[in-house]
């Protein structure tokens, strides 16, 4: 068989594994849909450009053997000069701000590459490389698909230290997170530094979205086909998992995980539904005599289909989005962006 029968074969097997599942009728619809990637579009995140937030970038990961990190503006454009191509698997992709190199505060793209079983790293908005040519994880461990990257999510926290959670195809039944210490190697290059490796995983299927609660302090995950794990942020705080929800309901696989913010305490943790075309609303906050409590209060069909990542913003990013907006990948090829006013309906609340 040809090399290039062997890339339609395995295509056409990945396609057949995802059902086609219509979208409902009165699914909210987005404001924008960008550009279709060339392969497989998979999880998005957005960089806030803090001068002007309309002019705010989405970033998406192709996740094929050729694949790339592509660039959108907010009205789905791609951006040639600002897209990473030649990455072999990118899978997710997250965004944080100001970390230190050369004592200078630089924001970073992060994102997984499975078969170089690597971290690549870009300075933003330039989406320069910053990374040696990438930083290898879960160095040691040799079990097939053990170091065959796939989530990641970026954690800054009250000190100013950025911190990678990264999750693999495959891991053991605990620890199967790496979290790592991002830092200057001395040359205004990043290098990383294992702190823990942690987190239970069912082994029903695999683990690949993770979502970091930024001013709470914690990471959670999709144990795909079981539910939603929460753990501190802060290794120091232990290892011990606070909560499992989500546990009913899904059609399929629990997929991208985005945390909408109406203050510093409160708001909303939304998971994909993906063999639904939908997206289920949980509680971010718990009470004092439950506290790691999440009760499902909405749940919202999209017209993004079999949507594996997401990203939520929180904070006007121009007329288009006076609200914030929340950006869903759909499986053919493109990502959607909606309002995030759209998908508050009646039900949820908004900022102010």
């Amino acid at each position: 068989m040809t090399a290039c029968a062997v890339t339609m074969a395995i295509t056409l097997q990945c396609c057949a594994q995802k059902s086609t599942i219509p979208v409902a009728a009165d699914a909210v619809k987005p404001t924008v849909v960008t550009q279709p990637v060339a392969h497989d579009a998979d999880d998005p995140a957005v960089w806030i450009n803090a001068a002007n937030p309309a002019a705010s970038l989405v970033i998406g990961t192709d996740k094929d053997q050729d694949g790339a990190l592509y660039v959108f503006d907010l009205n789905g454009r791609i951006l040639p000069d600002k897209t990473v191509k030649g990455l072999q698997r990118p899978n997710n992709v997250d965004v944080a701000y100001s970390l230190l190199l050369q004592n200078k505060p630089v924001d970073i793209a992060v994102t997984t590459e499975r078969y170089t079983h690597k971290l690549r790293i870009y300075s933003l908005p330039d989406m320069q490389p910053v990374d040696n040519g990438g930083i290898e994880m879960f160095v040691g461990d040799n079990e097939p698909e053990y170091r065959d990257l796939m989530g990641i999510a970026l954690y800054k926290d009250k000190a100013g230290q950025v911190f990678a959670f990264v999750g693999r195809k495959k891991g053991p039944a605990n620890g199967y997170l790496g979290q790592y210490l991002l830092q200057d190697d001395g040359t205004g290059k990043v290098k990383a530094t294992l702190v823990r490796k942690f987190g239970s995983f069912s082994g029903k299927k695999e683990i690949e979205s993770i979502a970091v609660d930024q001013r709470l302090g914690y990471v959670y995950y999709s144990d795909e086909g079981v539910g939603v794990k929460q753990y501190y942020a802060d290794a120091a705080k232990g290892n011990t998992q606070l909560a499992l929800f989500g546990t009913t309901g899904f059609a399929e696989d629990h997929e991208g995980i985005s945390i909408y913010s109406l203050s510093d305490s409160t708001g909303y943790i939304l998971v994909s539904d993906q063999g639904a075309n939908r997206f289920r609303v949980f509680r971010r906050e718990g009470n004092a005599a439950a506290p790691f409590e999440h009760p499902l209060l909405k749940v919202v069909d999209v017209s993004a289909t079999q949507s594996d990542g997401s990203e939520t913003i929180a904070q006007p990013m121009g007329p288009k989005y006076p609200k914030g907006l929340f950006v869903a990948m759909s499986n053919d090829r493109t990502f959607h962006i909606y309002r995030w006013e759209d998908i508050a309906g009646k039900e949820l609340s908004v900022i102010p």
